[in-house]
């Protein structure tokens, strides 16, 4: 393929409060499912890659987990996530709530304005949920934003059905440094098949689970064989925190983790493009979350 002279290219980094969409807007941009998405803050742990190839443009899009006051080590790694986004990126994208601005609920010195102080990179402001809120108060919130920070671009949007999308590609485009792309443009994400797997059984988890479950949860993908004529056979181990979690994941007779796991196989099959044979195992870990070692293992890299 021939790169076009001009061509553009770089990482762009979507920061911002957990819930404010995120991982919506990623979607939204790629026109493709890349990261888990439920009504739930808090759901992306990992930094997770994007990649949308243009004609003459790549965009390496970085979605990171929300930004927040860390209380345990997992979040402090999920928050180093987010700030190694904002060094690796050329454009830094804060997103903010629409409805929560309505509500004069941002100030200057929340997690997601701190985050971007100081630093010298392209930043623009995406207000996100425009159409939760009506027309005519859009321009004051562009206003007080535009007072309050010197953002390069603010831009109006709503990422769950996809308005302002295009004009946020548009302006990111013309941003971007000359470079050619650093993927093949049939990429769509570095991570592996074995990744996103373990991240829809945790976007089930997230939805068929209440109060602290999902947050004191993860998964670990310990088999993962591909079969052509057969179904996949793949192996995932659930790691809860305590006991108690583990009878409330598996539920009476087995019912909440079967179901579980049929949701999860669903979504599994579409994804792969394959049937799919999935087994689900519940473990206790305690204290996991707390503990450098067990990161590493479950892929939280701490550095």
């Amino acid at each position: 393929m021939e790169i076009s002279p001009n061509h553009k290219a770089g990482y762009v980094a979507l920061i911002g409060e957990p819930n404010v969409g995120k991982s919506t807007l990623m979607n939204a941009l790629l026109k493709q499912k890349i990261s888990i998405v439920t009504n739930k803050p808090q759901t992306t742990r990992h930094k997770i890659l994007g990649i949308l190839s243009g004609e003459n443009y790549q965009i390496v899009f970085l979605d990171t987990p929300g930004l927040i006051t860390p209380k345990y080590l997992l979040q402090q790694v999920m928050m180093r996530y987010a700030s190694s986004a904002v060094g690796d990126a050329d454009v830094v994208v804060l997103i903010v709530d629409a409805e929560k601005v309505k509500r004069h609920a941002y100030q200057k010195d929340d997690a997601a304005f701190e985050k971007i102080q100081g630093t010298k990179k392209n930043t623009f402001l995406a207000i996100n949920k425009i159409d939760r809120v009506g027309k005519a108060e859009l321009l004051p919130m562009i206003d007080s934003f535009s007072k309050s920070f010197p953002f390069k671009e603010i831009l109006p949007l709503s990422a769950l059905k996809s308005e302002g999308t295009e004009d946020l590609i548009a302006t990111i485009v013309r941003y971007l440094p000359e470079h050619p792309p650093f993927f093949p443009p049939d990429v769509v994400s570095q991570a592996p098949e074995k990744f996103f797997v373990g991240e829809i059984i945790r976007e089930k988890i997230f939805e068929q689970y209440s109060e602290e479950i999902p947050y004191s949860t993860t998964v670990d993908i310990v088999a993962f064989n591909e079969r052509e004529k057969k179904k996949h056979f793949i192996s995932a181990e659930i790691f809860v925190e305590r006991q108690s979690q583990k009878g409330i994941m598996i539920g009476r007779g087995g019912a909440a983790l079967k179901s579980l796991g049929e949701k999860a196989r669903t979504d599994i099959e579409k994804f792969l493009g394959h049937a799919v044979f999935l087994e689900l195992h519940v473990k206790v870990r305690e204290n996991w979350r707390g503990e450098e070692a067990w990161l590493r293992r479950l892929g939280y890299e701490s550095q």
